[in-house]
């Protein structure tokens, strides 16, 4: 079984790196070449009727 300090070490190094990874993986993602027509209808989904439907 892991102790304390063995955890503390592992999220010090490999787990701060993964987050890292993670999260440029997240940016990355956001700023795609084909996002900017979803983020745009999301956008202004709350400013469409009710009935209109694409």
């Amino acid at each position: 079984m892991m102790d304390y300090n063995s955890l503390r070490h592992f999220a010090d190094s490999w787990g701060l790196l993964a987050m890292l990874i993670l999260f440029g993986v997240f940016i990355g993602w956001t700023f795609r070449k084909g996002a900017n027509e979803k983020h745009e209808d999301a956008a202004q989904m709350i400013f469409k009727d009710e009935d209109d439907v694409r």
